[in-house]
């Protein structure tokens, strides 16, 4: 956990955020992404995807109403500049990939997987799985940031790992590529992993459920400052801030978090 206080804030209170634009493009474009894969092969263009764009943000806006906060009802002018944004990102999708050369698996394909011993049940969602003819699978994730710097990578694919490890352990099927992409500088980022590597993520997660069953059991989720505290929504309630959290409350931990506290 880069900072417990913020996950608590996040997983067990349920504070509410103030929409981001930024998150809510990202949001835009992975759906329209998502829907691209729908038409036929050879109509998977970088217009129809364009296209897609006003009407994938009117679904958005609809399933979450936050997001009418980020502009003025009469800015018309700002939603298309933020709207052309996001097709800037999905030009980069194209420079990428080719959409009509791939038939994924699945799309948006929500995995999990109970880990034995008394370890926790790990979930996500894979944003694309790609399967080879013959059996290869691909996990694919886009990002509309930028690439990290080299030799941070490490939390990148800590994620993909994770991915990879639920996939492996429910299919039986160790994948064979880890793929990131980055559409805010165009990059992509692969990694193939070996069961060793996915061995050692297991091991992480079991350790950081155990330190989040500890926090929780005393109660105590303690921030961690750092870069990023500039960013939180949460300051006025955090301590480094001068702020005073909300009293800890046992029983949303336990329905929220599934531990005993």
């Amino acid at each position: 956990m880069q900072c417990p206080l913020l996950f608590r804030y996040r997983v067990v209170d349920r504070l509410p955020e103030p929409p981001s634009s930024a998150a809510a493009r990202g949001t835009l474009v992975h759906a329209v992404l998502e829907r691209l894969y729908d038409a036929p092969l050879g109509q998977r263009t970088r217009e129809a995807a364009l296209a897609l764009l006003p009407r994938e943000w009117e679904r958005l806006r609809e399933a979450e109403p936050r997001y009418t906060q980020l502009f003025a009802p009469d800015d018309a002018a700002g939603v298309e500049q933020w709207l052309d944004g996001a097709g800037r990102l999905l030009g980069t999708y194209f420079t990428l990939e080719d959409p009509n050369r791939l038939e994924p698996q699945a799309r948006e394909l929500r995995v999990e997987h109970q880990l034995a011993d008394g370890g926790p049940l790990l979930r996500g969602i894979v944003d694309r799985l790609d399967v080879a003819p013959d059996g290869a699978l691909r996990v694919v994730d886009y990002k509309t940031g930028r690439s990290p710097r080299a030799g941070y990578e490490a939390s990148a694919l800590f994620q993909m790992r994770f991915y990879g490890l639920v996939l492996w352990r429910e299919r039986g099927v160790l994948p064979a590529m880890l793929q990131l992409v980055y559409l805010g500088d165009g990059q992509v980022l692969r990694a193939q992993p070996r069961p060793s590597e996915l061995e050692v993520t297991e091991r992480k997660v079991r350790a950081l459920w155990a330190a989040i069953e500890q926090a929780a059991g005393a109660g105590d989720f303690r921030p961690r400052r750092s870069a990023l505290c500039g960013w939180c929504a949460h300051q006025a309630v955090c301590p480094q801030f001068g702020g005073t959290p909300p009293e800890f409350d046992p029983a949303l931990a336990r329905q929220r978090l599934g531990v005993d506290v």
